[in-house]
């Protein structure tokens, strides 16, 4: 068990890592010239065909149009074959686009210790292997630049990009957690190499920053384990080198500022979170992720200052509402991807219920269960969350029959055992939670639960 909640704690981080590394949002420099421009020779690097391909392809990405993002990216992997960004570019894009099909692109999925459990969602062998593919080609194109030249530092930082993606789509997609932590300790170990080269390569700071990050947020005997093998980090440290990316790196910087929304949540900075979330959410407006996330740490800050400050809390939670309801009427979609339905009222409810209002987060969830092309494992999780909002609403006999349908439906991140375990006893809600539960109906007893009769 100790080793499992281990292997949690730093896939949970080194997700977030890696994260930051599928992008290779690099410095981009110009591949090396031939030595003789002889007739047949390759024509020269053509950077500003290269970069302005990648920044259409990334604002696609970060737009969640993954079919405009891989053309864009295969045409820079027909354009410059010797180039490892095109196989990894589009390595990044399809284990997004894959992330996002399956409602994995919310880090709310990541805290939940069902996900580390899960055995049976196997993922698309078409697109493991497709996957696989594209990271071998672009492993071997930047070792064969690191042959010709060791100090190669675009190539560096591309080895340990793919690395990182690796890592990545290990753990997030396969599940396959040890080889998921090495792939993540070799970017790591290429991006400090990286830096020592160019301490100005501040796109590299990120990966460096994440991991100084994570073992510093160890548990204290990890922590002193994990210093015996010289590994030693600080989230102070890590923190600031994370930031520093977002002012300073030449592409990077929106990757950095995606991380940031994950710890300032993490540390409690709720206001900060939103104002990043918001930032990004106003330059990519297809992006209903941002917004969804913007709304997120609205509700946390509420919950935060609810006792101390309820006019400041009611406010925070009335700007997520509307965000919410917002994406449920489609009104952000702008032309782009339309939120999916079942993914805003989960969330929704999930804010629902962190603001005391269960009765409203039942129906949300409940919703979300119903909702046209709703993702399987997304309605086992709905129905399951509704049952527990039921519980704690005072509608036991509904939720009864909300976790039967829970036990009727694939076993998917541990959801028979909680639906069993709320079939024994109503669902008991969080401090928090209850505190808020009892401030919205003026009532501290709304947040007893009640025996089955």
């Amino acid at each position: 068990m100790i080793v499992v909640k281990l292997t949690r704690h730093l896939s949970v981080m080194l997700l977030i890592l890696v994260a930051a590394t599928s992008a290779a949002s690099a410095q981009t420099a110009p591949a090396p010239a031939p030595a003789a421009a002889a007739e047949g020779a390759p024509a020269a690097f053509d950077q500003k065909r290269f970069e302005a391909l990648r920044a259409e392809g990334f604002e696609a990405l970060y737009s969640l149009e993954y079919e405009k993002a891989r053309l864009r990216f295969k045409e820079i992997a027909r354009l410059f074959p010797e180039h490892p960004a095109g196989p990894q570019f589009l390595a990044a894009g399809l284990w997004l686009k894959t992330l996002n099909e399956s409602r994995r692109l919310q880090a709310s999925l990541y805290n939940t210790e069902g996900f580390y459990k899960e055995k049976d969602d196997k993922p698309d062998a078409k697109m493991v292997a497709e996957f696989r593919e594209l990271t071998r080609q672009a492993k071997a194109l930047s070792e064969a630049r690191l042959k010709r030249d060791p100090k190669d530092i675009e190539a560096l930082y591309y080895l340990g990009a793919t690395e990182g993606l690796k890592a990545a789509f290990g753990a997030m997609v396969e599940r396959s957690w040890y080889s998921s932590l090495r792939n993540g300790g070799d970017a790591v170990d290429r991006h400090r190499a990286v830096i020592k080269l160019d301490p100005n390569y501040h796109d590299a700071r990120i990966t460096i920053g994440m991991y100084d990050y994570v073992t510093g947020s160890l548990p204290l005997p990890f922590k002193l384990a994990a210093a015996i093998g010289g590994v030693r980090g600080s989230k102070k440290k890590g923190l600031a080198s994370i930031e520093q990316a977002a002012r300073e790196a030449r592409w990077a910087q929106d990757d950095a500022k995606v991380l940031l929304i994950a710890l300032y949540k993490r540390e409690k900075r709720y206001l900060d979170a939103y104002g990043v979330a918001n930032e990004l959410g106003a330059k990519y407006p297809r992006n209903y992720l941002f917004k969804m996330e913007a709304a997120d740490a609205l509700v946390t800050h509420a919950a935060e200052v609810r006792a101390t400050d309820p006019a400041a809390a009611k406010k925070s939670e009335g700007e997520a509402f509307a965000i919410f309801e917002s994406l449920v009427r489609g009104a952000e979609a702008k032309g782009g991807p339309r939120a999916p339905l079942d993914l805003v009222q989960y969330t929704y409810g999930e804010a629902l219920f962190v603001a005391g209002e269960a009765d409203r987060a039942a129906k949300a969830f409940l919703s979300s269960s119903t909702a046209p092309n709703a993702e399987a494992s997304m309605v086992t999780r709905s129905k399951l969350r509704a049952a527990q909002a039921l519980d704690v609403a005072g509608k036991r006999e509904e939720a009864v029959t909300q976790y039967k349908a829970v036990l009727a439906r694939p076993n998917l991140y541990d959801s028979h055992e909680d639906a069993k375990r709320g079939l024994k006893e109503p669902y008991k809600t969080p401090r928090k939670v209850a505190d808020a539960t009892a401030d919205s109906d003026g009532d501290a007893d709304a947040t007893k639960t009640t025996q089955p009769n």
